[in-house]
Formats: structure tokens, C-alpha cells, sequence
């Protein structure tokens, strides 16, 4: 009797060592990916920075001038500046040969979890129907991660928020926002090719349709409109918004 009791005890203590070392690794390896993302994070950071070197803002008008000769001198992809009023997305955007490299690589082309601002490989920027640009929703409010702010009513209400700033090298280009919301994963929002007017009128409208808030604008077939997409919180949902070229 006395011998299982040994048994059972000596079972107990293997177990609690056992789910203690499953507790253990858990806990290393939390902490690893924890100060890997804030290495990653703060090396985004600093190349923002550095980058901020490179835009002018004029005090005035506060009209963006960007240095694209410098930039593309250090990435190739660059292709635009993205600010987003009402949120912390202030941006150079690249355009890769996929869209899964700047999901994992920076500016600076290194390998980086937060990845970086990037434009959807199939657009051209000039002639697209939608355009669209890509981000992360990182939890210190970088990359993408202020663009759930576009679905709080405090934001949508405030009409100097709902013009988007594109400066291209061609020019600065404005786009008003029409439609603001939350979807689970899908491909069409994301289309980059219509088979004719009606086709993408029917597209635009249901964009409308889905936001949820009224913004007041009349989008129609012969409208350019930018979409920006990113993650919710849970990582479940797509965070989207979508304006339409109001210079051109």
C-alpha cells in the first residue's frame, strides 16, 4: 500500500515539474517575441525619422514636398507619401513584387516583423480604379495600427479627418472618404480590375453601402478611389476605408 502511495506522490511531483517546464518555455518564449516586436518596432521608428529628413511641410499651405530622388536612392520601391489626418499614418509607401515582402521587411529592406506601408503589387498608381495600401495594425499605434480611429465617430464627424493626402511624384493628390468599416477577410475589396463602368460603379456603391457612417459623397463610375486595409485588433477582421480622388 505503502508503495503506490510512493507511486502516486513521486507521479504528482513529475507532473507538477512537468507543467511547470510547459509553463516555463511559455513564458521564455513570450518574452522573446515580446522584446523581438519592441527591436523591431523601435527600429521602424528610427527609420521613420530618418526618413521625416527627406519631407518638407510648408508652414503656410502645409503642403508636403518630398525628396523621391533621395528616397528611391535608398529604396527603389518607394512609389508615395500617405497621410492619413486623425491618425498617426504619416508615411513613405512602397510597392514590392508581391504583396508579402513588406509584410516582414522594412524601408531599409531588413527583415522586421511590423513590415511596412506598402501599396498592393497590381496597381500602377496612375491609371487604377482602386488603388490600394496595405499595413499592419501594430499595437503602438504605428504602421497601420491608428486606422481604427477612421471607425470612432469623433473622428468620422471632424471634416478636416476625411481628406486623405497622396503625394506622388507627379503631384499632391487629395481623396475624400466615403466609406469607413470593419469585414471579415475577403477579396473584394481588393479588385484592381473591372470588366466595364457598370461593373465598377456596382463595386463603388457597395462600399457605400457597407460603411457605417454617412458620409454625404457621391461616388460614381468615372471616380479613382483609394482603399487603405489593415487588421482589427483580434486579427480576425479587416479595418477599411475607402476615398475617392477629388484632384486630379
Amino acid at each position: 500500500m505503502n508503495k503506490k502511495r510512493k507511486l502516486k506522490k513521486k507521479f504528482r511531483i513529475l507532473l507538477a515539474v512537468f507543467f511547470l517546464l510547459i509553463f516555463s518555455f511559455g513564458l521564455i518564449y513570450s518574452l522573446i517575441n515580446i522584446f523581438n516586436w519592441k527591436i523591431d518596432v523601435d527600429k521602424n521608428n528610427n527609420i521613420i525619422k530618418e526618413l521625416r529628413n527627406n519631407i518638407n511641410v510648408d508652414k503656410e499651405d502645409k503642403e508636403y514636398k518630398v525628396d523621391f530622388k533621395s528616397l528611391k536612392e535608398q529604396n527603389p520601391d518607394t512609389i508615395c507619401y500617405l497621410k492619413v489626418n486623425g491618425t498617426k499614418i504619416d508615411y513613405v509607401v512602397v510597392k514590392g513584387d508581391d504583396n508579402n515582402y513588406y509584410l516582414n521587411h522594412n524601408f531599409n529592406k531588413e527583415y522586421n516583423s511590423a513590415g511596412w506601408i506598402f501599396m498592393d503589387y497590381h496597381n500602377n498608381l496612375v491609371n487604377d480604379r482602386n488603388t490600394i495600401i496595405y499595413g499592419h495594425n501594430m499595437k503602438d499605434g504605428s504602421m497601420f495600427g491608428s486606422l481604427a480611429n477612421t471607425l470612432k465617430k469623433e473622428w468620422q464627424d471632424n471634416k478636416d479627418n476625411q481628406k486623405i493626402m497622396l503625394v506622388r511624384e507627379e503631384g499632391t493628390f487629395y481623396y475624400q472618404v466615403f466609406s469607413t468599416y470593419t469585414i471579415e477577410p475577403e477579396e473584394y475589396y481588393i479588385k484592381t480590375e473591372f470588366s466595364s463602368n457598370s461593373d465598377f460603379y456596382s463595386f463603388i456603391k457597395t462600399l457605400q453601402i457597407r460603411s457605417d457612417y454617412d458620409y454625404n459623397v457621391d461616388v460614381n463610375e468615372n471616380d479613382k478611389i483609394l482603399t487603405l486595409s489593415s487588421c482589427t485588433n483580434s486579427g480576425k477582421n479587416r479595418v477599411v476605408l475607402h476615398a475617392k480622388l477629388i484632384n486630379e
